[in-house]
């Protein structure tokens, strides 16, 4: 395999596919396997520009993500590409006891050469925003900024509530320390009135040297030199992306944070960056939707479903009693057996109080498997499903797992931050299959009903 681009590991399957997206807009040819590909999964993708893979250390303490991560370093050490991006939320949600972004970033680094490690702290194609650096990200599409230890999910969620919004401090407190920054004023080419050539010139030259003195610093002390890159706005996409470019050209360099690495990459290159997606047709069947998440956001999307057949599901029954989930899934396959859009949901969409409920990896595990069986049933009724949606990084991390994929590639984006995919399987019922994996803060309340195409 030639050496690709761009390497990146998504710490869930939901954030993966958006940096998928990016790239494939771009013209690169992508794949994001479902875990460190073997060589027969390899070859059948083809010749690579940009190769992701799918993982969920989001959802995992510091000991497994370290297993996991650890083998995904040893493959791209291997593979080499000059960026390796350990894609993280971009609201930058984890602790030091799950998720912890300090800890996947000292296990990746050792499979780089860079001492330099950008952390890009925005993205503001989601309304995420970082100033000395400072998160503030919106609530829900179009909505109100608040600074994220402020958020009116971020800062209540039954993981990882964000109660810093200074991110050197955020990962601080997980154990990554020395981490210097790099505040927009300093590479922000419109804070001058007359940016002329030579401006421009000024300011990448003051920008280089303040990089440069920050590699300086603790040179011969350090193995490591993180540095928080601010984000704010569009137009500092390229200024970020030659920063990372140039830097991974003297040895291979790891990147964090969001989707913005990528589409900070894609503006250095001059790619296109808002190459429109293809309209998205509707199916020639009906359509299955999941939502494992709780978000408000989320809540809102199912309300608003109303071409949909709604099924509540109860989460702790779902996990425990067999008859229930059997009667479930024969619920699910009537509805669609006869024509109608369906949507299961473990959630409350009132606002209401959620009662006890079993852990929520145990019920994104069942959630998982109950639409494995679903797509088999279907398949093997001879009307198999042709397009799946699912809401909730955890439902969609084991979803794809259970349906045994090996790989996504892009097939159009439904929403910014929302990405169609197409199911890669050596299951021929699932291969072909347009995926929509969603996190509980992303796509409007239309969402679903964009799900289902154009008609």
């Amino acid at each position: 395999m030639t050496t690709p681009q761009y390497g990146w590991y998504g710490d869930d399957f939901t954030g993966a596919t958006d940096t998928l997206a990016v790239l494939a807009q771009a013209g690169l040819r992508s794949m994001l396997f479902m875990g460190v590909p073997n060589a027969e999964a390899l070859a059948a993708a083809g010749p690579l520009d940009a190769v992701g893979i799918a993982g969920a250390a989001r959802a995992m303490p510091p000991e497994a993500m370290r297993a996991e991560m650890s083998a995904v370093g040893r493959f791209f050490e291997k593979l080499a590409p000059p960026v390796l991006h350990y894609k993280v939320c971009s609201t930058f949600d984890s602790a030091p006891h799950v998720g912890n972004i300090a800890c996947g970033i000292q296990t990746l680094h050792p499979f780089v050469s860079n001492r330099w490690v950008p952390i890009v702290g925005g993205q503001p194609s989601l309304g995420r925003y970082c100033a000395f650096s400072n998160l503030f990200a919106a609530a829900g599409t179009g909505g109100l900024v608040h600074r994220i230890d402020r958020h009116p999910t971020m800062r209540q969620h039954p993981v990882t509530p964000m109660g810093e919004a200074d991110l050197r401090l955020h990962l601080a407190r997980q154990g990554l320390d020395g981490i210097t920054a790099l505040h927009y004023p300093l590479y922000d080419a419109t804070t001058d009135t007359d940016a002329t050539t030579d401006t421009d010139a000024t300011t990448t030259e003051a920008l280089d040297a303040a990089l440069q003195a920050l590699l300086a610093h603790g040179a011969a002390s350090h193995a490591m030199a993180p540095t928080l890159l601010d984000l704010t706005t569009p137009d500092q996409l390229a200024t970020v992306g030659r920063l990372l470019w140039q830097q991974s050209q003297h040895a291979r360099l790891l990147a964090v944070g969001s989707s913005a690495v990528a589409q900070a990459l894609v503006a250095h290159w001059g790619k296109p960056t808002s190459t429109a997606a293809a309209p998205l047709a509707p199916t020639d069947g009906p359509v299955l939707a999941w939502a494992g998440s709780l978000s408000p956001l989320t809540a809102a999307q199912v309300q608003a479903a109303t071409a949909y057949h709604r099924i509540a599901v109860d989460a702790q029954r779902l996990c425990s009693d067999t008859a229930y989930a059997q009667g479930l899934q024969d619920n699910l396959c009537a509805g669609l057996h006869s024509g109608q859009n369906v949507l299961a949901f473990t959630g409350p969409t009132d606002g209401a109080p959620l009662a006890a409920a079993a852990s929520s990896n145990d019920v994104a595990q069942a959630s998982a498997d109950l639409i494995a069986r679903v797509v088999q049933a279907r398949a093997e009724s001879g009307a198999p499903l042709r397009r799946i949606g699912i809401a909730g990084g955890d439902t969609s991390s084991h979803a794809v797992q259970a349906l045994q994929l090996w790989g996504l590639s892009y097939q159009t984006t439904v929403c910014p931050g929302v990405t169609l995919s197409r199911a890669h399987s050596a299951n021929p019922s699932r291969h072909g299959l347009e995926l929509m994996l969603k996190g509980g803060q992303m796509g409007g309340a239309d969402l679903f009903e964009r799900l289902l195409g154009a008609g």
